[in-house]
């Protein structure tokens, strides 16, 4: 069985657990054969830590979940030198960071402090504690959360922080039909327990899906089409004036890195060998929509980042 087939029967497995979210569940996946991290956002309630959960059982690595709160220190993430009584030395105990898979639950109720000590993690995949310098695991991903409802008691994330995330996902309410199927699943769990996962990918099939969608092929009109739309948002000026007014910082070369990686690794998910325009155009909200900062105007104005870049791709032209 093909790596691509293995990862399409996970994509049917999790859409069967997560009910009426297939792009959250088509991200998760996007990210992990991405090698990035992932932000989903959403109201209480719609199974964000649920399908995070769901991926993590379907992998071989170790998974830890660390709920973020406003008391939260550096060290209950990176973890702390302990001093040993007995041979009188201190000792490095590991946080749970230094997990291969790690859920940030309600990343943005913990403060600035702990989110600094997220970025060197996220960013460089090490951990620095003191003079010494401790490399992750090359299987590892930061999957969090933060409900845009409540303001009291969280902080807004910097945008140093939002950068290092590959995607940023928005999750609605499902429809009526798939709010009965996730009663009846719960239904079912309730009295018989959740199944066991019966795919469990290992890292080196994990590190092979990588290798493969990083191969697939981009014709050089996709790849042209894919780095106006990213320079778009410095300069949407040529484009549309009002876009001027809305956009106040564009894209940083970051961004066009990610869309790239992730036009790729969705057009393996989707079983083809090379990008369309459409797979740039699938990604390119989750992609962008954190990486574009808005004016005061347009935020007066009542303009979300969507918009903007919903606008963007209506004035791009696709390469011939």
């Amino acid at each position: 069985m093909s790596l691509q087939h293995t990862f399409g029967e996970l994509r049917s497995q999790l859409a069967k657990r997560i009910i009426g979210q297939a792009k959250l569940v088509d991200r998760l996946l996007v990210a992990l054969l991405a090698d990035g991290h992932l932000l989903v956002e959403g109201a209480p309630g719609l199974a964000k830590t649920t399908a995070i959960k769901a991926l993590a059982d379907h992998l071989t690595g170790d998974f830890h979940r660390i709920q973020f709160t406003p008391d939260l220190l550096p060290s209950d993430v990176t973890g702390s030198e302990i001093y040993r009584a007995e041979t009188g030395l201190f000792e490095f105990q590991r946080g749970p960071i230094f997990h291969n898979l790690v859920l940030a639950d309600e990343i943005n109720r913990a403060p600035a402090k702990v989110q600094s000590a997220l970025l060197e993690a996220m960013g460089e995949r090490q951990v620095s504690v003191g003079m010494r310098t401790f490399p992750l695991d090359r299987l590892f991903m930061v999957m969090a959360t933060q409900n845009p409802i409540e303001q009291e008691g969280t902080y807004p994330l910097p945008e140093a922080q939002l950068d290092r995330f590959l995607m940023h996902v928005v999750i609605g309410y499902p429809s009526a039909e798939a709010e009965q199927a996730i009663l009846h699943l719960a239904r079912s769990d309730y009295r018989q327990g959740q199944p066991a996962a019966d795919i469990r990918l290992t890292a080196d099939q994990v590190f092979e899906a990588r290798a493969q969608a990083a191969d697939v092929f981009m014709a050089e009109s996709v790849e042209q089409y894919l780095l106006a739309l990213v320079l778009a948002t410095r300069d949407p000026g040529t484009l549309d004036p009002e876009l001027a007014r809305w956009t106040a910082f564009g894209a940083s070369p970051r961004g066009t890195i990610a869309l790239d990686r992730c036009a790729r690794a969705m057009a393996w998910l989707d079983g083809r060998d090379y990008v369309t325009p459409d797979d740039v155009r699938a990604v390119a909200f989750d992609v962008l929509r954190h990486r574009i900062l808005l004016t005061f105007e347009a935020e007066a104005e009542g303009i979300t980042a969507d918009k903007v870049i919903q606008r963007l791709i209506d004035r791009v032209p696709v390469s011939a």
